[in-house]
């Protein structure tokens, strides 16, 4: 049947692609490279919808117009295949993740291909393949392995650090981490310790480390969880209630790499936005640490000092003279621990027991929220008083220390002083519990009722800087903070190092084992640590993780594995390094390979991952850097995230109370509910009310109230696409209807790239229509092919530059949208002019060929060219001179106002365009005869007559 018919050519292409292995990149080429890289995808079992294509579309375009441009294109896919919803599914049915999984993969990989990206499916990796993870457990070991050395600011073996403890102790070593982990002793104590206790004092430097950490963890899921991962104090999957609970944790030292991920930022391509959330993550904050004295009252009422000194970390330490109380987080061992003492201290009169059995309460509330929802949740104001105080080493007044949710242990030191004057979660935390609120600068307005950050004006009620400014107070605060010994300047961050430890099953094992209750790294030649098979995938009865359910799974037979695995970050933390050489069995990535492809030069992928996966990629690739590894400064130079397609969700009106539905138009005659409905059984909005009837049994017997003229009109409403909605929509659905390349088209003409766009299957019928019209230029009338090889008219090769110019500049500026619509112009003009020129056309497919590859290598062997070889053929040339105008048309204005249209050609003078307009009889006709005081001529604009 003659005409175009996607279906006919698409597998066909297809196959050739995958044959003849079409896309597949070389590591040793003279040409340039470009590597292009989609964030991969975590392969559920729902498939893809016409959402998840989006990046992956602008990707292959651009993968694909690189090659035409000369390059040698990275453009590899794989998948993220360790998680959680496949370890859910194995604890309710039984079936081994990596069944799941696999069958899950292949349905992806159905449905990539059917969409024509330009994969090199030859390097295809899977982060849960052992050949795959054994290099993310080497590259943990080495992280286990090293210490970062702030004299040399960077990483380094610990034999660095261990022959420095054998020649002066641990006495003048800079290590990043926290000095109150670790012991001192000297050169000749290392030399005397036995191997278990040089273990245990190498540990606190290592970058790869064990401690007790505050964790989100979900009893119901039995694992840790994320802050990504707990939403409302609730799990994210399944919705299981999530506290805060002190366990022993594996951490990766990301902390010691602030600074440098910091600085990094302003050398990326990237938005913005997603620099701005990084810089914010990373948190630094410049100030000064300040040491408050505690003191608890006796019975007495006199106030008692106490060994301790609670440390402040504060950006505002001129705003110290309005501090009237001090604020712990509740999960600091010490809020507890002094709040018992004061109790005590108080011999347990009514009011002391009282404050602390509200204190043992709060705390026991306040650590079960996460931390996301105690910062974000800024009209709740709890708290509770702890009962002993602190002295302002400045006012020397006592104040009250209080505890509350808002202030974390993670950030700082776990302690702020309350300034209500100056900071609105103090104001408000002073109000609710009626504390003082004290002004300190006179130009300070309307405490009573707000908190005024100002830093203008003069300080009063501030000792020895009142009358003082800003800047001149705090070159004095600096003095004082030396010479009193109280405090001094500080740099501080508000990232934590990162917990690396999940309590699950389907995950990387983690390479460390025990002996004698000390952690040893797996000998590099025993990896992979292949995860061992269970049977069951849930913890054990006494909670333990499931791997606990391994029968006899020990290091050489006898020593314990740990039983955690790796969060499902970190095999995606690497893998771009992977791509680059994946067969290689000797090296994580061959150095020749790693040193032609260095980084990725375009990724693509949604901004949810910008803190979480890219930071933590960029944390171990400065790692890998520090190692002598890799040789790029960054994994990803330039950064684009894909907007959301939105669904276009369908609504039906139950009668409440009834198994009835009223159409759209009747509804407010009615008591209703709205119900979301499957987009699949409603067109334009028209529901079909037989498959609703068939569609859930429940609605089987449904009685329908319909519109005057016989219609079921559903309600309509733009949101995410969701399975829970019934509004995604199956690409395969569209592609066996429309094509491929319709599809492709369609989701880049929705709008810019970055942005949300809604999803309306009807539109897809005019990208159909477009690329038939196209067909037709080389097919007349749907018919044989037809190009022929005359000359080309002018007016053809100007509508075909125009194209190129427009094209390659909006690739190159990553607007896909308005490419297609330039396309679309252009087979319009082209169609009108009747071109069947094969200088014009041929040029065509070449630009056509990013956004239709299916179509556009059918035109290209007709068009007598080997099979499946425009992936190399040379870019089309933009030519200015065929945009050039013989003629122009200058409007003629007399006295500012347009009056006549002439046309000159593009090459005559000023003086020519004067005496020809004098020439004519325009002045005759709009100037009443009057004659020409002066004529101005703007070359190739317009001409103005001064009358």
């Amino acid at each position: 049947m003659p005409g175009y018919h996607p279906q006919d050519i698409e597998k066909k292409w297809q196959d050739f692609w995958k044959d003849h292995q079409t896309f597949q990149a070389d590591n040793a080429s003279e040409k340039p490279k470009y590597y292009v890289l989609d964030m991969f995808p975590y392969p559920s079992g729902a498939g893809l919808h016409v959402g998840h294509p989006l990046g992956y579309i602008a990707s292959d375009i651009v993968a694909r117009y690189k090659r035409l441009r000369g390059y040698n294109v990275l453009h590899p896919m794989g998948f993220d295949s360790f998680g959680l919803p496949a370890e859910q599914y194995a604890i309710q049915t039984g079936q081994h993740p990596a069944v799941t999984t696999e069958q899950n993969i292949s349905t992806y990989i159905r449905q990539l291909s059917a969409l024509g990206f330009s994969y090199d499916w030859s390097r295809e990796i899977r982060t849960s393949d052992p050949a795959y993870y054994k290099w993310t457990q080497w590259i943990f070991l080495k992280l286990f392995n090293s210490w970062y050395n702030l004299e040399t600011n960077r990483a380094e073996p610990l034999k660095t650090l261990l022959d420095k403890f054998a020649t002066g102790g641990s006495a003048g070593i800079r290590a990043a981490g926290d000095e109150a982990e670790r012991h001192d002793f000297t050169a000749g104590q290392w030399q005397s310790f036995s191997e278990k206790q040089r273990l245990q004092a190498v540990h606190p430097y290592r970058l790869a480390y064990q401690q007790d950490t505050y964790v989100n963890w979900c009893p119901g899921l039995g694992t840790v969880l994320s802050n990504d991962e707990v939403k409302d104090g609730l799990s994210e999957r399944g919705g299981f209630p999530v506290e805060r609970r002190l366990m022993p944790q594996w951490n990766l030292r990301i902390t010691a790499y602030a600074d440098r991920l910091l600085a990094g930022l302003d050398q990326l391509d990237w938005p913005d936005a997603v620099k701005e959330m990084q810089r914010n993550w990373i948190g630094k904050s410049q100030g000064a640490s300040v040491r408050f004295p505690v003191y608890l009252r006796t019975a007495e009422g006199e106030m008692k000092p106490q060994p301790e000194e609670i440390e402040v970390f504060t950006t505002r330490v001129d705003t110290i003279f309005g501090a009237t109380f001090l604020v712990l987080a509740p999960e600091l061992d010490l809020t507890l621990a002094l709040g018992e003492r004061a109790a005590a201290q108080a011999d347990y009169s009514p009011e002391a027991s009282q404050t602390w059995s509200e204190l043992q309460a709060y705390v026991k509330t306040a650590v079960n929220r996460s931390e996301r929802e105690r910062q974000t949740d800024v009209k709740t104001v709890s708290g509770a008083p702890t009962g002993f105080y602190v002295q302002n080493p400045f006012t020397l007044e006592y104040v009250p220390v209080w505890t509350a949710d808002y202030v974390l242990a993670g950030y700082g030191t776990g302690a702020v002083m309350g300034v209500p004057s100056g900071d609105q979660r103090d104001w408000l935390f002073a109000t609710h519990f009626n504390l003082p609120i004290r002004q300190i600068l006179d130009a300070q307005q309307n405490l009573d009722q707000q908190a005024d950050p100002t830093k203008e004006g003069r300080y009063i009620n501030s000792g020895f800087i009142t009358g003082l400014t800003y800047d001149e107070a705090l070159e004095q605060l600096r003095l004082r903070l030396r010479a009193n010994r109280v405090g001094e300047p500080k740099t501080t961050f508000r990232i934590r190092d990162a917990i690396f430890g999940r309590q699950r099953y389907w995950g990387e094992p983690i390479p460390i084992y025990y002996k004698d209750s000390v952690a040893y790294g797996v000998a590099e030649a025993d990896l992979p640590l292949v995860l061992p098979e269970i049977d069951a995938y849930k913890p054990t009865e006494t909670g333990e993780p499931p791997l606990a359910r391994a029968q006899d799974w020990l290091y050489k037979g006898q020593y314990p594995y740990e039983l955690s695995t790796m969060p499902g970050w970190a095999g995606s933390s690497w893998y771009y390094l992977r791509y680059m050489d994946p067969h290689n069995a000797e090296r994580f990535v061959g150095e020749e390979a790693e040193a032609y492809w260095q980084n990725v030069d375009l990724y693509l992928g949604g901004a949810e991952h910008a803190t979480g996966h890219l930071l933590y990629s960029r944390f171990w690739h400065l790692f890998l850097k520090d190692l002598g590894l890799v040789t790029a400064n960054e994994p990803f130079q330039k950064l684009i995230n894909q907007g959301m397609i939105l669904g276009r969700s369908n609504f039906v009106y139950r009668v409440n109370g009834t198994n009835t539905f009223v159409s759209l138009g009747k509804r407010d005659q009615y008591e209703t509910t709205a119900l979301h409905v499957d987009v699949s059984i409603v067109n334009n909005d028209v529901m079909d009310t037989e498959s609703f009837k068939k569609w859930r049994p429940d609605y089987a017997m449904a009685e329908f109230i319909l519109e005057d003229d016989g219609r079921y009109i559903c309600g309509s409403e733009v949101e995410k696409m969701s399975k829970a909605k019934f509004n995604v929509v199956n690409p395969d659905v569209l592609v066996a209807q429309y094509g491929a390349d319709a599809l492709r088209m369609y989701e880049m003409f929705l709008g810019p790239l970055e942005q949300f766009k809604p999803w309306n299957t009807n539109g897809m019928s005019g990208v159909a229509g477009f690329l038939k019209k196209l067909w037709r230029l080389y097919h007349p009338q749907d018919g044989a092919f037809a190009v022929t090889d005359e000359p080309a008219a002018p007016a053809e090769l100007k509508a075909l530059h125009k194209a190129i110019r427009k094209v390659e500049e909006d690739i190159e500026r990553f607007s896909f949208n308005t490419t297609v619509s330039a396309l679309m112009i252009t087979v319009n003009e082209l169609t009108a002019l009747a071109c069947h020129k094969r200088a014009v056309l041929e040029p065509l497919v070449v630009l056509l060929s990013p956004y239709a590859p299916h179509l556009a290598e059918e035109l290209w062997a007709e068009l007598g060219h080997a099979p499946g070889s425009i992936s190399q053929a040379p870019y089309p040339e933009f030519r200015e001179e065929f945009l050039v105008e013989d003629t122009v048309n200058y409007p003629v204005a007399i006295n500012g106002k347009v009056r006549e249209q002439l046309q000159f050609p593009a090459a005559a003078t000023a003086a020519e365009i004067e005496a020809a307009v004098r020439a004519t009889d325009v002045l005759e006709r709009f100037a009443e005869g009057k004659p020409a005081k002066k004529v101005i001529v703007v070359p190739g604009r317009m001409v103005n007559i001064v009358v």
